[in-house]
């Protein structure tokens, strides 16, 4: 079988991109199409619309959602994106939507579109704190239950807020407020012998 190349990609990917506005019309708010890849951007609330017709329509059949994850812009008004990959073995093409939402409003869940969103959509829920309505489960995923915040917005702490150890003398995981035991030290990464004077034993054989 031979291997198409980046231009027949982008072709088909125009050509793709052609049958999708031509379909969706308003619902299209931007495409790209970048290293041979095609990203297109709709409203969050036409979200379930959008990927109904890129999973059905017999020119797309975009039936895998390989991933959903979330992207955070502090700078921006609407802050989160939500991402989802979507991938069609019989056509072999693959597909970026985007859509953008803030701390506040809730994007629709996709579970009922695809069912593998379902933990997807708590991932995202549990690392950066975007809601998804209508999802049939949204609990933390990754942390603990009586985690404080999201993770992996740009503005949570290195250190967290709380910590958990075993206390010996309760018997039992207590949390506790972040307490930082050792001084803050820079360390020169590009120095392995750093405080070792540059020397260590054996090195005097290195010029034998």
């Amino acid at each position: 079988m031979p291997v198409e190349t980046l231009a027949e990609r982008e072709a088909a990917l125009k050509e793709l991109l052609g049958l999708i506005e031509a379909a969706l019309g308003d619902y299209l708010l931007g495409a790209e199409i970048a290293r041979g890849e095609l990203t297109i951007r709709v409203p969050a609330a036409s979200i379930r619309r959008v990927l109904l017709f890129l999973r059905d329509d017999p020119h797309m059949l975009f039936k895998e959602l390989v991933d959903l994850c979330g992207v955070d812009y502090p700078e921006r008004e609407r802050r989160f994106e939500v991402v989802y990959h979507l991938l069609s073995l019989k056509h072999n093409q693959r597909i970026r939507v985007k859509i953008e939402t803030d701390e506040n409003t809730p994007v629709p869940s996709v579970t009922s579109v695809f069912s593998t969103a379902g933990w997807f959509e708590r991932e995202a829920w549990d690392m950066y704190g975007i809601y998804f309505s209508d999802h049939p489960d949204l609990r933390r995923i990754l942390t603990d239950y009586g985690f404080e915040g999201h993770p992996l917005r740009k503005d949570f702490p290195l250190t967290g807020y709380v910590e958990l150890r075993y206390d010996d003398e309760q018997k039992r995981v207590v949390h506790e407020p972040v307490k930082l035991r050792q001084d803050f030290r820079t360390f020169d990464f590009l120095s392995p012998w750093e405080g070792g004077g540059g020397f260590l034993p054996g090195d005097e054989k290195a010029g034998r």
